[in-house]
């Protein structure tokens, strides 16, 4: 079921009423009926209309531009057979056989066709009332105005709804097949752990204990490992595409990819979002600082990524246990002329508006903090 279900039976409910009260008009001021046969006729008319939009609006199919217009249609005629139904005395007692009743047609458009057919239609029911009087001789009164400020309003409001519960309709589903995909994750996750994963982990382990040819094929095991692994934990897209602009990029993707035997990432459990250029400067300059780890540490380093979401800005830190950097050897390449921390890192950075600060001890390791603020001048 649909959310804009209940919108529907209230205007079908609106429609029974209002065509009570034209019943109830038509009987009270009968002595101004000029042709009564005719009047009682499109009161049966509207009743039959009423029954058939209850019933094909109840199914949505049926809630189409054409069906609308139709409505508007019989909603219309029903106002300017008013002409030749009662006298000119009628229209300064009570509005059109159809006035009422209108509204059910216009509030029908305001579902299908949003706020500006809401707005279109009570336009349109003002000027039709107002060659209606004109015609008859009738005079045009400020109830014409105020039907029409009514008309109006109630459109709006309906046309707003129906916009609130399409968009919730389908945050809804999109829920609904997220639950979906990350049950489907699980139960794959379940049978890989518990067959391929450990396969992989074995190999890894028993090829670096025999060495030669097999530590090279335990080495490919455990990257194979740590990429399902990472597969399997990470974060399940909203839906298929790329991320809308309003969006921007998930940072935990990039930094997730640079990931492997020897690289461990730590990210949060929900997306870190970031302008696309801001999350690529960003994950190029932590590719950087892995870059020279992999460049001046011994290989198979261990090296730790962490992501942390401040809320007003976005770290990553970058730390390896490799032999560090001796005090003073960063000034020294740059008076020599290497650059990479002082641009692949800090300049890069300081472009984007935050900062990189290197901390180094020989023997304890290097660790690179990596800051950007979410807003910035």
């Amino acid at each position: 079921m649909g959310f804009d279900v209940p919108l529907w039976r209230a205007v079908a409910v609106f429609r029974a009423a209002s065509l009570v009260y034209s019943l109830v008009l038509a009987a009270q001021y009968q002595e101004h009926l000029a042709r009564p046969w005719l009047v009682w006729t499109v009161l049966v008319a509207m009743g039959a209309w009423t029954a058939l939009t209850v019933y094909a609006y109840a199914r949505p199919r049926w809630r189409t531009g054409p069906f609308v217009a139709a409505d508007l249609g019989a909603a219309f005629a029903c106002l300017f057979v008013t002409a030749a139904a009662v006298s000119p005395f009628y229209l300064s007692q009570a509005p059109p056989l159809s006035g009422y009743w209108f509204a059910g047609a216009a509030l029908s458009a305001g579902i299908v066709w949003r706020r500006r057919g809401a707005v279109t239609v009570a336009l349109l029911y003002g000027c039709a009332d107002i060659v209606l009087r004109s015609s008859m001789g009738a005079p045009v009164t400020s109830a014409t105005a105020r039907g029409v400020v009514l008309l109006l309003l109630a459109g709006l409001a309906v046309g707003y709804m129906a916009g609130v519960a399409e968009r919730a309709e389908h945050r809804f589903a999109r829920a609904v097949a997220l639950e979906a995909r990350i049950r489907e994750r699980e139960r794959l996750a379940r049978s890989i752990h518990d067959s391929v994963l450990q396969v992989l982990s074995l190999v890894s382990r028993r090829g670096a204990e025999a060495g030669g040819e097999a530590a090279e094929l335990g080495r490919m095991a455990g990257e194979q490992e740590m990429r399902l692994r990472t597969l399997i934990g990470g974060g399940l897209p909203d839906g298929p595409g790329p991320p809308r602009p309003e969006e921007g990029t998930d940072l935990r993707e990039g930094l997730r990819r640079m990931e492997s035997v020897h690289v461990s990432v730590a990210a949060p459990a929900t997306p870190v979002l970031l302008p696309a250029p801001a999350a690529a400067g960003l994950t190029a300059a932590a590719s950087a600082a892995l870059d020279n780890v992999a460049r001046h540490c011994p290989e198979g380093t261990p090296v730790w990524v962490l992501l942390e979401d401040e809320g007003d800005a976005v770290t990553v830190s970058v730390r390896d246990e490799g032999p560090g950097i001796p005090p003073g050897r960063l000034e020294e390449a740059r008076r020599e002329g290497r650059l990479g921390v002082a641009q692949s890192l800090q300049g890069r950075l300081r472009d984007l508006g935050g900062t990189a600060e290197v901390t180094s001890l020989p023997g304890e390791g290097t660790e690179v903090e990596l800051r950007l603020p979410r807003r910035h001048p």
